[in-house]
């Protein structure tokens, strides 16, 4: 008798630390789901795959609890599941092959189907990280078993699905410090984002927007970094359309065992449509100048005789590409108050005038009135 009562006091015990547990996990969610949703995002929650029972798949009995109460709650949430399990092995002496990932998706897509609220509800991944060698293989036995599942693969190519990246540029391994969250960072970033967009990549996912690693995106007091600022204006003015670019003098030939390494990198895409400062048809061309001295770029063909709106971006301070606050044309950004942006003043270049980009500086350009076919109409 007394030792039933104890097992029956240890089980309570277990129920209440477990009960505790889900009530500060859900407090955490509601937090971040209040901040995603009055930031206008939408908020894609991972579930933890190293919960697992003995015979080594995954243990979803949390996950539904979380699926259920976040369904009562009608938080509009993506999932994921895990996060780089080809890491599981070094970080946490745990080995999960592809089928067996591939299985634990289904079970989770099961869940899905199970919460009505989220029978329509995303599903990504797997969130592979350096995607080679085992992982090659753990992506292929996955895909084989619950390729169907996915809506979109993240960090790893497989065909008819969408590609996402994440962790990728200044935030790889988490940063480097008195690096990664300055403005010098801003030139591997924006790079990242204009190769993905050429390679088709459809979501790039910046890591981490706070309090992880050296990357964050804002400072303690929750004031924008450099990368805040450059995504800010990426997303203001560049549209999903790549255009391509051509560009005298920058196609040369590598002499025998060299690789040239360019400089000065130039991407076009069409003016993002929800810009309403733009008609559709205009071109937002971004330069990244990497040279210590500045490079004149003209433009030709129909674009010569259009008026130009620059967006300069340099460094503000005497730390020069190692600070934190950056300036656009000239004029540090900082937020107005907690809530209120500054206004994003271009300056404007007159119709055929050439573009002077100051040496380790970044510019958009954004063509007014191109009436480029690829941008009015799509």
């Amino acid at each position: 008798m007394l030792e039933k009562l104890r097992l029956e006091q240890e089980k309570g015990s277990e129920r209440q630390k477990l009960e505790f547990q889900m009530e500060r996990e859900t407090r955490s969610l509601d937090k971040l789901y209040n901040f995603a949703e009055c930031s206008g995002l939408h908020l894609i929650f991972g579930l933890n795959s190293l919960l697992r029972n003995p015979d080594n798949s995954w243990n979803g009995s949390s996950g539904l609890s979380l699926l259920k109460y976040c369904a009562g709650k009608k938080y509009n949430i993506s999932w994921d599941l895990g996060n780089e399990p080809n890491s599981y092995r070094a970080m946490v002496g745990k080995t999960i092959n592809g089928s067996q990932l591939g299985r634990d998706y289904i079970q989770l897509k099961n869940l899905l189907q199970s919460v009505r609220f989220y029978t329509k509800a995303s599903l990504y991944g797997p969130n592979i990280g350096r995607p080679r060698r085992n992982a090659a293989a753990l992506l292929d036995g996955f895909m084989k078993t619950a390729g169907t599942v996915v809506n979109a693969v993240v960090n790893s190519h497989a065909p008819g699905k969408k590609v996402w990246l994440a962790g990728v540029g200044p935030a790889w391994t988490g940063g480097t410090t008195n690096l990664s969250d300055t403005y010098a960072a801003g030139f591997l970033w924006l790079n990242t984002l204009g190769m993905s967009a050429k390679q088709g990549i459809d979501v790039v996912i910046r890591n981490s927007f706070f309090d992880h690693g050296y990357n964050h995106l804002v400072d303690q007091n929750f004031n924008p970094l450099p990368d805040y600022w450059l995504s800010f204006l990426y997303k203001r003015l560049v549209g999903t359309k790549v255009l391509t670019v051509q560009v005298a003098g920058l196609q040369r030939k590598p002499r025998p065992g060299r690789v040239i390494r360019d400089k000065l990198r130039i991407y076009a895409h069409c003016t993002h449509i929800r810009n309403h400062n733009y008609l559709r048809g205009s071109i937002t061309i971004y330069i990244i100048n990497l040279h210590r001295s500045r490079k004149k770029i003209k433009l030709a063909g129909t674009l010569r005789d259009k008026t130009v709106h620059q967006y300069l971006f340099q460094p503000y301070g005497v730390q020069g590409v190692q600070a934190k606050s950056v300036q656009l044309n000239g004029r540090p950004l900082v937020m107005i108050d907690d809530e209120t942006f500054p206004e994003l003043k271009p300056r404007t270049l007159r119709a055929g005038r050439i573009v002077v980009v100051p040496p380790l500086s970044i510019g958009f350009y954004v063509v007014k009135n191109a009436n480029s076919p690829s941008c009015k109409f799509r």
